[in-house]
């Protein structure tokens, strides 16, 4: 029986298993997926996490849970030997082994990249998982608790100022959610007010939101002038050494959060552990058909979709080196005709292109606020935001985790957002050591639930 082996388990992964699942005949083929996360992270809910909008766990799919005739690796792939059909697995304990197959799907997704910045990786977090997201939340929560026992000064200041890296739906979305956490908690600490919160976003490029076009760009920028923050256009970090930012622009000030989302970076085994065909990106380069191709000529037996995976954007143009933007809507889709192209060159038969015309781009601002652009039409507000929730509660996989979110959504909807922080389950241990004695908490004390970085990035 073939062995296919499926790297990555974000949306491309877990799409292209649960396709499989549903088209392979029994015994026809093994499916095989590995990750070190055993679950896909929904990633356009981690702002909404932030925000305390919905559970972190509702923002994750267990792969165990709904992939149940595929056979799930909890580990790392640290180097693939394509041309003798080997891939390299460490596991999350015990020795590297390695795993023979016949056929291979990268679908590894993409990392977060950092730049050589000066304190950047001391004093950033990024926000690619739900340990992430839920680790902002809870630092911005603290933040808020220690500055209420403080009197104006410096101190107050830098806990209560925020700044967001990169002007991507990411950075958008996330700095919107924590604006709207924040005036939440202001109205629960009487020592504090509106005016004593700064929030920074910060990017290299002319505009915002490069997925939509100019006017709406603007509008979005303004609106977040409105509510309150500072937007810094064409500008870069340059140092943040201890929490100190500096700024291309000539502004300086202290931040007590620094959320990095400036950008992805090709997962490390597709780049730099594997020896299949890349771009000058370090993406793998496939056919329109989802096929690894090194240049006109098809790698036999290897497929490759989502983020690190250039494929030629067909609704576009016909030049190959246009490629799909690195989105959601494109890994699922791509999925979906990767697992039907897999079992038609099974079967003797021929694999289709992929073609795929976007269906709008949508972001949220905040709560009751966002925008929505298909084309010419632009949605504003609060229309813009129910689409924002309607889309991502119907493309959230399984009913399951769609019935969770709406249920927490409604609870929320009565009896207002949750303001709840839990610092302490990255030490969770510590009352227990410490037999009860009071202890200081820190702002690290949230900053440490990002897991080690691996090979394999869900």
């Amino acid at each position: 029986m073939r062995r296919i082996l499926i790297i990555g388990g974000g949306y491309a992964g877990l799409y292209t298993a649960w396709g499989l699942e549903r088209r392979l005949r029994r015994g026809e083929a093994e499916v095989v997926l590995v990750d070190p996360r055993q679950h896909m992270t929904y990633q356009p809910f981690l702002p909404e996490v932030v925000a305390g909008s919905i559970e972190p766990r509702h923002a994750a799919v267990s792969l165990r849970r709904h992939l149940r005739r595929t056979r799930v690796i909890a580990g790392s792939v640290v180097e693939l030997r394509h041309a003798a059909r080997t891939a390299t697995i460490a596991p999350l304990d015990g020795e590297p082994y390695d795993l023979p197959y016949d056929t291979v799907v990268t679908t590894a997704g993409a990392v977060t990249r950092t730049l050589p910045i000066p304190g950047l990786l001391d004093t950033g977090i990024g926000l690619k998982t739900v340990e992430e997201a839920a680790a902002i939340r809870d630092r911005l929560v603290l933040a808020f608790e220690q500055a209420a026992e403080l009197p104006a000064g410096p101190e107050r200041d830098r806990l209560l100022t925020v700044t967001v890296v990169g002007g991507g739906f990411s950075g958008v979305e996330v700095l919107g959610e924590m604006m709207g956490l924040a005036r939440s908690l202001v109205r629960r600490f009487p020592t504090l007010n509106r005016e004593d919160v700064a929030f920074h976003l910060v990017e290299a490029a002319p505009r915002i939101l490069p997925e939509v076009s100019d006017r709406p760009g603007r509008w979005v920028v303004s609106r977040l002038e409105h509510k309150g923050a500072r937007v810094h256009l064409s500008t870069s970090l340059v140092s943040a050494v201890n929490g100190h930012v500096e700024l291309s622009d000539g502004v300086t000030y202290d931040t007590g959060l620094l959320v990095w989302t400036a950008g992805n970076a090709t997962n490390p085994v597709v780049a730099r552990h594997s020896d299949l065909p890349l771009d000058a990106r370090g993406r793998v380069t496939v056919g329109a058909d989802l096929r690894v191709r090194d240049g006109v000529k098809v790698v036999p037996d290897a497929w490759a979709a989502g983020d690190d995976a250039a494929v030629p954007d067909l609704a576009l143009s016909r030049d190959a080196a246009i490629t799909t933007v690195p989105n959601a809507q494109h890994a699922v889709r791509q999925a979906e005709l990767l697992a039907r192209n897999i079992v038609a060159v099974l079967r003797g038969r021929e694999p289709r292109p992929y073609r795929h015309r976007s269906i709008g781009v949508v972001a949220t601002l905040g709560l009751g606020d966002g925008i929505f652009q298909f084309r010419r039409l632009v949605i504003k507000g609060l229309p813009a935001w129910f689409i924002h929730r309607g889309y991502h509660v119907l493309a959230i996989p399984s009913w399951e985790r769609k019935a969770h979110v709406l249920a927490v959504w409604l609870v929320a909807a009565v009896f207002g957002r949750d303001i709840v922080a839990l610092p302490q389950r990255t030490d969770p241990r510590r009352a227990f050591v410490t037999g009860g004695e009071p202890v200081p908490p820190s702002p690290e004390d949230s900053s440490d639930t990002t897991q080690d970085a691996a090979p394999i990035a869900a």
